[in-house]
């Protein structure tokens, strides 16, 4: 079959996606309450619920996930007999972090002289539920989904929280399927399509240390009295060695990458990094980013320096994160990290570690049927171009879920969130090619998967 229709189609479609692209981007879907209203995550998950109605989706839903928050799902029956494909997004987002950063509104979304469109969420990943509907869209318009589609947006993926994991172990027939395309990875850069093979785990992480019954005069006591934020910053250094490895006390932090190869120089560029800073660790780039265990202090509260006083500070607190690669238990890492943070606790000094998130890693089975099937449709919808398997440093922990309640079940990773997206950080944009591709590429395997059965 040739692939043109159902480009034409998927081009034509494209103003209307960034009108509606721009419509749920103006939620600011943050599953964090305590930041934003409840309400535009839920303005969001309703604006997803309608659009599937308006595509014939059936048994569309607003499921009340134990996390309190909202997954969407709806039902298209395709032909009988017909194998069933679920297609995953979330319409959640990172908070837009410092607003004054972006060049434009973060809940506004805005093409620039780049023809990149920018918006919290552009890419990650509520540009991947219009992903979804491109493909839905085209697929009708050229005799019908061959398929019975299921389509999931999660409403906390951000906040790793798994609430939707939770509920798909209570509802396990709900979310049952052949095959899953995880729209919420991306191409190793723009215009080559690439699957996601691996996503490193996580554990997220809450610190506190506390030293004295209140601030001190660091004239007066300092020297002797114990600081909590010197403690906590000697925590937080013994996480890392000289040269910027992760090191957790017992969690192998040696093993290599094997497939596609990410070129130091190009990662440079992709990550901006300042002239004459070094990158951290050892290895190749893919070594660290894909294969090995990676930390990160998210945050620290302790006084700003606006308004600061000379005080010897009494407790302190960081928010910490561990990626964990293929091969170790996220559950594991979080006993063996907890237990470094006491171990590593200077002054005997009060630490209190609480765990706020995790997700186990995951590692697709690239030698299924669905995997080929895909790799056609890429070969198609990128003019002839091979897919390639790259990995993924960041998690998704629903996958892991599904692939243990799903044995069977075929699971592709792909996306828009390629390295000019800058997604989490400011700034973050969806490449409007990428998105047209990929709903190609999308329809495509859907025709090919559904002719294989």
């Amino acid at each position: 079959m040739s692939p043109q229709p159902i480009a034409e189609t998927v081009a034509s479609l494209m103003p209307r996606a960034k009108d509606e692209l721009t419509e749920l981007v103006a939620f600011k879907s943050v599953a964090d309450f305590d930041q934003y209203p409840k309400s535009e995550s839920e303005g969001a998950a309703n604006w997803v619920a309608d659009a599937l109605r308006a595509e014939g989706f059936q048994d569309v839903a607003l499921l009340d996930t134990p996390d309190g928050t909202q997954s969407v799902y709806g039902f298209l029956p395709g032909p009988e007999g017909a194998p069933t494909v679920l297609l995953y997004a979330h319409y959640d987002v990172q908070p837009p972090l410092d607003e004054a950063a972006w060049t434009t509104p973060p809940f506004e979304l805005t093409e620039r002289e780049d023809g990149r469109w920018y918006g919290r969420g552009a890419a990650d990943c509520k540009g991947g539920v219009l992903m979804h509907l491109l493909t839905i869209r085209a697929l009708k318009a050229h005799g019908g989904v061959p398929v019975n589609v299921k389509v999931i947006a999660e409403g906390s993926e951000e906040m790793g929280t798994g609430g939707l994991e939770r509920y798909a172990e209570q509802h396990p027939e709900l979310l049952t399927a052949d095959t899953m395309v995880i729209g919420d990875s991306g191409n190793f850069r723009v215009g080559l399509p690439t699957a996601t093979s691996i996503l490193r785990g996580m554990t997220l992480l809450q610190v506190r240390i506390d030293t004295l019954e209140g601030n001190l005069h660091s004239g007066q006591f300092g020297g002797a009295a114990p600081d909590a934020l010197a403690a906590l910053v000697r925590v937080l250094d013994s996480l890392r060695d000289g040269d910027g490895s992760t090191v957790v006390d017992g969690l192998d932090s040696g093993a290599t990458w094997d497939g596609l190869q990410y070129d130091e120089e190009t990662f440079r560029k992709d990550a901006k990094v300042l002239d004459g800073v070094a990158l951290i660790g050892s290895g190749t780039v893919a070594d660290r980013i894909w294969a090995r265990p990676a930390v990160t202090v998210l945050g620290i509260d302790c006084p700003p320096v606006v308004g600061a006083t000379p005080s010897v500070q009494a407790g302190a607190r960081a928010l910490i994160s561990l990626r964990v690669p293929p091969g170790v238990d996220a559950a594991k890492a979080t006993e063996l990290l907890t237990e470094h943070i006491e171990a590593h606790t200077p002054w005997g000094a009060r630490v209190r570690v609480e765990q706020l998130g995790q997700g186990q890693p995951f590692r697709a089975d690239t030698t299924s049927p669905a995997y080929g099937a895909m790799a056609e449709a890429m070969r198609d919808a990128y003019d002839g171009q091979e897919m390639q398997y790259a990995g993924q440093g960041g998690s998704i922990p629903l996958c892991n879920t599904l692939a243990s309640l799903y044995p069977d079940a075929e699971i592709l990773l792909i996306g828009l969130s390629e390295p000019e997206a800058q997604i989490h950080a400011a700034n973050e944009s969806v490449c409007p090619d990428e998105l047209r591709r990929l709903s190609v590429a999308q329809a495509l395997f859907l025709q090919k998967y559904a002719a294989a059965h």
